[in-house]
């Protein structure tokens, strides 16, 4: 039986448009919302997700999808986060397919589309939450609520929350994993096509669990559709009961002992910075912890003012104490849910119960993954996580707005217009704020100014910038909000080398090692700095510690092999670099130096081989041309190393001492010409260039002897 539409979607103020229009509305509101981050950078995440992924590479098979994690490592090493989203990641590798390379536009152009699909999907979603399971004489379903359903889609479309999912790459995976959600819930309401026993669909429902088990497979939330299905399809049908309840309970253990098994035993290993709540010895500081995560969260539903890229590191403080006036905010939280929670029970009104019932479902079971009480999770708050529980909280703002127009009725219009307009503004700025790492790093200073890793990331930024003396301010800043940030500690130290401030670097790098002995590249650096100071015995202990704990580290070796060198250790210092090469075959600078090092103590003939052994792998490197041009010079084969010289300058025409060295290779030959051109285009470029102007007066006396003899 058709149910009458529900006395207060008439007061919703907007207009009854059909299916296909009320859609596009939805979707060109969220393309409005987000369309300015389309030609944005790779932020944040994106770098480990994408940029350094192998696992979008062409080159790199495509069954590794299925055996790493997200960020590209193995799901059986112990640094993997155990995120296993293989169809995510198949996206990712797809855009970098037709992309031809890493260019972020595709990237954010597919987050953008996939956001207003999912937007325009919703309408069908919230009309059979609020409005139930109805069809007409020829089995077509019908929207019962169209205002309301097309009111909570809107609000969803807008939300600001949705930013980081739709704008940052990475949130790629939360919205795959909505689309496949809502394509798993509609699928499993058309098994009950008629709402009668006669129309229980098991194929339908077999699709249902397909398609739950792709969303999995782009998130982990994913398996939770089967939660809510349960507990809306008892609401909405009531047919073959113990057996849609026997499927699900079979499907989903399925899917979770396939997940168990691919995961293993063992749970991602977090540190207390990343959720500090989790590591409160008292388990009811624990518990008040996360209840006021959860009432975070909440405010982030109801006013996305305050949005930050990450809640660690001192962002949220922890609660120490029943005194502690925050707690006051778990207890509006708990008397909201209560409220609503008994709303929901006690009314009478069936579409009042259902419309609640479905919006506290929809808004609590997505988010039970990161609610710490299964498993201890890598964050304080992620606004990614309620990409779908959004829809929860639309759901019963759209029935708070409907309910206050027939109640107020005056001006509703214009108050509905403003929310929209709210949000629309502020999803516009933040989506602009993360077009770049600037932009999104300063952004969250304001909001989370005891943040250390805000501190340390515009810090990044400016160095990675060029800006390193405005950098050492914000790392400093970092360093003293979280005295034990070894990564801070690490690039402020490198940041002094470079200054030449190397005892502070010191310090700040052998405390980094101490707190993280198996901190590679800290010791790698703290190496460095001692190799500066002079302090040779301990940078080679320095450099093997880094090497201890990081095997293939073709940099350390690189550097061990300088230090070596200036020991004059010759066999050693070849050694170290002949295994940088070996850990990276396009390790330039060990290239080069190992040439220079066999040709400045006379090995000529196998500083010609190692060159030319270079030149097979790195063809076009003007560096290793120069020095093999050298050595062929000294072997008297003027015309090979002519040639390399020559190649050199077509790569870098702007090289002084290579135009220098090709004019010394002249005089020796003979072409006496070609020799003063190329001394004056070496003194051109460098007037002070060591020992050209000498060897250019050399050459210009001859000249003036050969023009005395000639006359």
């Amino acid at each position: 039986m058709v149910l009458s539409e529900a006395n207060w979607d008439h007061h919703v103020p907007l207009p009854k448009l059909g299916a296909a229009h009320s859609r596009i509305l939805v979707g060109l509101l969220a393309l409005v919302c987000f369309i300015n981050s389309y030609d944005g950078e790779f932020v944040f995440d994106d770098s480990e997700a994408i940029v350094n992924n192998k696992d979008l590479h062409p080159s790199s098979p495509l069954n590794n999808i299925w055996t790493n994690d997200f960020w590209g490592s193995n799901l059986s090493s112990n640094s993997s986060h155990k995120s296993y989203r293989p169809l995510t990641v198949l996206t990712f590798r797809m855009n970098y397919l037709l992309a031809g390379g890493l260019h972020p536009v595709g990237f954010h152009v597919l987050n953008i589309a996939l956001h207003c699909v999912i937007s325009a999907l919703m309408i069908d979603v919230f009309a059979i939450l609020i409005g139930g399971l109805t069809y007409d004489s020829k089995g077509r379903r019908l929207n019962q609520v169209p205002r309301s359903s097309l009111l909570a889609a809107l609000l969803f479309a807008v939300h600001p929350v949705h930013t980081e999912s739709v704008a940052g790459i990475v949130g790629r995976a939360d919205l795959l994993c909505a689309l496949f959600f809502q394509f798993s819930f509609l699928a499993y309401c058309r098994a009950f096509r008629g709402g009668n026993d006669k129309t229980f669909s098991v194929s339908w429902v077999a699709a249902s669990f397909l398609l739950c088990a792709a969303a999995m497979l782009c998130k982990e939330q994913g398996i939770t559709v089967l939660v809510g299905k349960n507990c809306d399809m008892n609401a909405l049908v009531r047919s073959r009961l113990v057996t849609r309840l026997t499927l699900l309970l079979f499907g989903g253990g399925v899917l979770l002992y396939a997940r168990w098994r691919i995961m293993g035993t063992g749970p991602p290993a977090f540190t207390e910075v990343d959720n500090p709540a989790s590591f409160a010895e008292n388990v009811f500081l624990r518990i008040v912890n996360y209840n006021y995560y959860y009432s975070l969260n909440a405010w982030l539903l109801l006013c996305p003012w305050w949005l930050c890229f990450d809640w660690s590191m001192g962002c949220v403080p922890l609660i120490k104490s029943v005194s502690d006036w925050r707690i006051i905010s778990l207890l509006l939280l708990w008397s909201c849910l209560i409220g609503l929670i008994s709303q929901a029970l006690c009314t009478q009104d069936g579409i009042k119960r259902r419309t609640l019932s479905f919006g506290l479902v929809l808004l609590v079971v997505p988010f039970l993954p990161a609610s710490n009480l299964f498993f201890r999770v890598g964050f304080v708050i992620a606004e990614r996580v309620l990409y779908l529980s959004t829809a929860g909280y639309c759901l019963i703002l759209s029935y708070a707005v409907g309910y206050s127009c027939c109640l107020w009725r005056k001006h509703k219009v214009v108050a509905m217009m403003g929310l929209l307009c709210v949000n629309i503004g502020r999803s516009a700025q933040r989506s602009q704020q993360w077009r770049s790492e600037q932009s999104l790093f300063t952004s969250a200073l304001s909001v989370c100014p005891l943040n250390a890793k805000v501190h340390y990331n515009v810090g990044k930024n400016l160095a990675d910038r060029g800006n390193q003396m405005a950098a050492v301010q914000y790392y400093r800043e970092a360093v003293r909000l979280h005295p034990r940030y070894v990564h801070a500690m690490n690039n402020l130290g490198n940041i002094l080398k470079e200054k030449n401030e190397l005892v502070e670097a010191e310090e700040l790098l052998t405390a980094a090692v101490h707190i993280q002995p198996d901190f590679a590249a800290a010791w790698m650096n703290l190496g460095i700095v001692q190799n500066s100071l002079k302090k040779f015995a301990e940078a080679e202990q320095s450099y093997w510690n880094a090497i201890k704990y990081r095997r293939k580290y073709p940099d350390c070796y690189y550097n061990l092999g300088r230090l070596y060198a200036d020991l004059n250790r010759h066999v050693d210092a070849l050694n170290a670099w002949r295994n940088a090469t070996m850990l990276k075959p396009d390790h330039s600078l060990a290239w080069n130096n190992m040439v220079i090092l066999l040709d400045n103590t006379g090995n000529l003939a196998q500083a010609e081989m190692i060159g030319r052994e270079a030149l097979v792998i790195l063809p076009n490197d003007h560096t290793i041309m120069f020095s093999l041009a050298n050595v062929l010079g000294k072997l008297q084969k003027y015309k090979e190393s002519e040639g390399f010289f020559l190649h050199s300058l077509k790569i870098n025409p702007s090289a002084a001492s290579c135009h220098g060295n090709l004019a010394v290779l002249y005089h020796r030959w003979g072409k006496l010409d070609l020799a003063k051109k190329h001394y004056e285009l070496s003194l051109k470029l460098d007037a002070n260039a060591p020992g050209t102007r000498e060897n250019y007066s050399m050459l210009r006396r001859k000249l003036d002897q050969l023009q005395k003899t000639k006359g």
